[in-house]
């Protein structure tokens, strides 16, 4: 035995391993938002779940994936364990794809150029020749992500290659002779060795795919290969079931669970049928024949078909079995956990599915602190101890969620590849903040109430119904900012600025007659500094909303990310008529309900008088948003 095919066999195993984790990953990223909404949409039919299990599992080239994939979404709610049972089936059948994939090692093209095409010492050069050019030429949107699956699949058959020259070299040595002679006489020890290289790999397509490289070598026969492969299912489903349970709540350990029972199972029934046909003599002509790549992969899918059939009716047993073996525990970690226990690294793999995450928490963030903003305003006009606790404890659930979310999604940025969902998560990080920050600015009107109730101080009738007004152009503001942000309405975006410009002009008419009415003592002098800490924080949440809008508009249009604050400055220089136009309409509504309170001495320029800086330069954006990035419902 030569060192140094030890060495090319080993190096062809990790070129092929790489080659299969390129690829998986690069398939599972170019289609993650399709991936996402046909696994939410699992009805209770589990040969729909079935059908999905099979079809996802064979795109993104790993069982793994899928079922950890599923355990999340189980985990946050999206599916029911039930639902997931179809898709645990279905994900072990469809894992079979890889192996069939890799049988065009047995392709004899002799006399037929056309079929040479086929061989992986055509495909694997043509395939790495593709994914170079789709890469450093850019062509397409996702050529760089279609450049690496290309890339992955020539790397992996090139890997094949490298593995079955080594073996070749090797078996004639006699390396093989023995080893394989063993584990035919000997079933359990080919199901240990195929449950150990398995748990090893992490991946049941991979040790397939190395016994149909090795089956090159002509010493493999069916009676040493068919318990080896019943001993990757075990050894594979573990794999997955210890990735599953890290960190995780009990659904998702159920469905790590229920894959192993399944697995088990499958296991017991497929070595007690082979060995009782076997010793009905039904396996005579196969069991002493020398198996190929492709006889290895169709006993592998019949084994998993087979398998499925016999036993899907029987999930609901496993599903009972799973919810005894892993009991529910008391629920901690705040009001909020079962948003946050969305946020599953195990969706780092598939992107959309983690964006989704972001995207729901962040909401939750959004209609904590719109809450509590009302609650706050609520007590100015009337203090109660018991609701400004309640702003408290929501506060601190804002800040959990929020520091949370922001340290899963640094965690995932490492993950991403492609330039679309970088740019959703940065808008997703600007944003998190900005919703932060509204909570904090209630709580801050809320101490101001408190401030003035243990002072004794009170506004007149006439500060407060101005500053009902204000209140009421804030709702509107943060009504389109919810709009904008769920939506990514860039229309609602546009429109969230004249209402932020016509509110400050508000803010600045209510402090030159709160100013008047001081001079002439209608106004409590002690209440001045409270009053203008009032307006400041007014002033910030439409500030907050306006951040929004910006981020929106700048996902919309990555073109303006490095010049943001140049183009909201613009936005104020005036030439925009549709600004023009919004901002007049909010305007006269608002300052005619000034007027209508009794207390508008002074209104501030008229709307066609209106400030040149509160005139955008530029058109909004109205282009269409694109379909694969819109939040699903």
């Amino acid at each position: 035995m030569d060192f140094f095919n030890v060495i090319s066999l080993l190096g062809g195993l990790a070129m092929f391993l790489y080659g299969m984790r390129l690829m998986g990953d690069s398939l599972k990223e170019n289609s993650s938002g399709t991936l996402k909404k046909a696994m939410s949409k699992v009805t209770n039919n589990p040969l729909k779940a079935f059908v999905l299990g099979v079809l996802v599992t064979a795109l993104i080239q790993s069982s793994t994936a899928t079922i950890v994939i599923t355990a999340g979404l189980v985990a946050a709610g999206i599916l029911t364990l039930h639902q997931s049972l179809g898709i645990i089936v279905g994900a072990n059948v469809g894992t079979t794809v890889t192996g069939q994939i890799i049988r065009l090692l047995d392709i004899d093209s002799s006399g037929s150029s056309f079929l040479r095409v086929f061989q992986p010492s055509t495909l694997a050069p043509i395939a790495l020749i593709i994914g170079v050019v789709l890469i450093m030429t850019s062509f397409f949107k996702n050529s760089r992500s279609i450049g690496n699956i290309a890339i992955g699949f020539g790397i992996l058959f090139s890997g094949l290659l490298n593995m079955t020259g080594a073996v070749d070299t090797l078996n004639q040595a006699g390396v093989f002779d023995n080893l394989f002679a063993r584990l035919g006489d000997n079933p359990f020890l080919g199901y240990a060795t195929g449950a150990g290289v398995a748990f090893t790999l992490q991946s049941s397509s991979a040790t397939i795919g190395i016994l149909q490289a090795f089956s090159q070598s002509g010493m493999l026969a069916f009676k040493s290969i068919y318990s080896v492969i019943v001993g990757v299912y075990l050894g594979d489903c573990v794999t997955t079931a210890i990735v599953i349970s890290i960190g995780s709540r009990a659904e998702a350990r159920r469905v790590g669970i229920v894959n192993i029972l399944y697995n088990l199972s499958k296991s017991v029934l497929v070595l007690l049928v082979v060995t009782i046909v076997h010793k009905l003599g039904l396996l005579d002509k196969l069991w002493d024949k020398t198996v190929n790549s492709g006889i290895i992969a169709n006993t592998n899918t019949v084994f998993n078909l087979a398998s499925a059939l016999a036993l899907l009716p029987l999930m609901g047993l496993y599903e009972k079995l799973g919810t005894k073996i892993v009991r529910d525990k008391p629920v901690k970690g705040g009001k909020y956990k079962e948003v946050t226990d969305g946020l599953n690294p195990a969706f780092f793999s598939t992107p959309a599915l983690a964006l989704q995450s972001c995207y729901k928490t962040l909401l939750a963030i959004f209609a904590a602190a719109r809450t509590n903003i009302e609650k706050s305003f609520n007590l100015l006009n009337r203090y109660d101890p018991a609701v400004h606790k309640e702003i408290l404890r929501e506060e601190d659930e804002i800040d959990r969620m929020t520091d949370v979310l922001s340290k899963y999604m640094v965690s995932f940025l490492g993950h991403l590849q492609m330039e679309n969902h970088v740019a959703i998560l940065n808008q997703y990080y600007k944003v998190a903040s900005e919703f932060e920050r509204l909570g904090d600015h209630a709580v801050n009107i809320a101490k101001l109430a408190e401030s003035m109730e243990k002072s004794g101080t009170h506004f007149s009738q006439k500060a407060v119904s101005e500053l009902t007004v204000v209140e009421t152009a804030l709702g509107q503001i943060l009504d389109e900012t919810h709009q904008t942000f769920k939506k990514r309405d860039v229309d609602a975006a546009a429109r969230i600025e004249p209402l932020v410009q016509v509110s400050g002009d508000l803010l600045a008419v209510l402090k030159r007659n709160h100013l008047k009415r001081m001079s002439t003592g209608e106004c409590n002098a002690y209440a001045d500094t409270t009053f203008s800490d009032l307006l400041v924080e007014f002033h910030r949440i439409g500030d907050v909303c306006s951040n929004v809008g910006i981020a929106t508009l700048v996902r919309v249009k990555p073109e303006l990310a490095d010049h943001e604050h140049l183009h909201f400055e613009q936005l104020h220089s005036g030439g925009d008529e549709s600004f023009d136009a919004a901002y007049k309409r909010a305007y006269q509504r608002y300052f005619s309900l000034l007027d209508r309170s009794g207390e508008a001495e002074k209104k501030g320029p008229a709307p066609e008088e209106a400030p040149a800086e509160a005139k955008p330069a530029e058109e909004k954006p109205t282009e269409e948003k694109p379909a694969e990035d819109k939040p699903a419902e």
